[in-house]
């Protein structure tokens, strides 16, 4: 199995840290834009999209900050991050995504992402 390589996103966003980290940090939130259902257990999430289910624990978080999941079937060091930055010129919120992908498929993965967060902008009414 080849070794995953590390990318990252940035999306600037329109909206409070507060209210970003609970769309990336809930079920509920989740649910509005990265799967079609989510349930979570103590610190197991449960994404289901299509009717395919795939599980991530919770691994770090910081309220407000960021939080890092790990799927149960990736490899020990992999994850998908949401970190909550401020720029500090114009004091913009900035949604960064961390992610891993096969090096052939970084493109389309980032495309992915893309799409997923302008559903999550749509939510936030950006």
């Amino acid at each position: 199995m080849s070794k995953k390589q590390k990318f990252t996103l940035e999306y600037p966003v329109r909206c409070s840290p507060t209210i970003l980290y609970e769309f990336l940090s809930t079920s509920n939130g989740l649910q509005e834009w990265f799967a079609d259902k989510v349930d979570d257990k103590e610190e197991i999430f449960s994404f289901t999209w299509n009717g395919s289910t795939d599980q991530a624990e919770v691994v770090e978080k910081e309220q407000d900050k960021f939080i890092r999941f790990h799927w149960l079937h990736a490899g020990t060091e992999e994850y998908f991050e949401f970190r909550i930055e401020k720029t500090e010129v114009s004091n913009q919120t900035i949604l960064v995504i961390t992610d891993f992908a096969e090096k052939g498929e970084v493109k389309d993965q980032s495309q992915l992402w893309d799409y997923q967060v302008k559903d999550l902008f749509h939510r936030l009414g950006n």
